[in-house]
């Protein structure tokens, strides 16, 4: 039952998109319709993730986590999107939703920060969803704050808001 963290290949992507589905209709659930969790589907994640990963893969990082040869999480990052060359930005933490609270989230973004100062970056970044109070606790317990930046977007058909934390490495 250990977990390993290794790099994400092109074979795995797949499998990422519908573990981003289950991960998200998880932690959205609280405070995002059904209709809008419906869409987009584990199938249309997948081939998202392949699409953004040819794109990406160059300077971006894809981690996946496995428990006894099972995909449970994964976490992606790479440079800044506001293009300051000093810090990173994590894109995405998500786990199984069973393993919520099992020490992977952390076991991940221990991970994540460390390949962000490996890469000379002095500062991280994350946009995280307003109303997702406890994806906001676990990253304010790593140290990230608020930067008081926020950004409108749209999931599915229903507008939120996303807001900026950082932290130092």
């Amino acid at each position: 039952m250990t977990v390993t963290l290794r790099p994400g290949r092109s074979d795995d992507l797949i499998e990422v998109g519908a573990l981003h589905q289950r991960s998200r209709v998880a932690a959205y659930a609280p405070f995002l319709t059904t209709e809008t969790l419906t869409e987009p589907t584990p199938a249309a994640l997948g081939q998202y993730w392949q699409e953004r990963w040819s794109h990406e893969c160059a300077d971006h990082v894809l981690t996946v986590a496995e428990r006894d040869g099972q995909l449970v999480g994964f976490s992606y990052l790479g440079p800044d999107d506001q293009g300051d060359p000093t810090t990173g930005l994590l894109h995405a933490v998500h786990l199984e939703p069973a393993e919520r609270g099992r020490g992977l989230g952390r076991m991940l973004m221990a991970d994540a920060l460390g390949e962000m100062r490996s890469r000379g970056w002095r500062a991280a970044a994350l946009w995280v969803l307003q109303q997702n109070g406890p994806a906001r606790r676990f990253y304010e317990q790593g140290g990230w704050r608020p930067t008081g930046a926020t950004q409108q977007v749209l999931i599915g058909s229903t507008p939120a808001v996303l807001l900026r934390y950082r932290r130092e490495l």
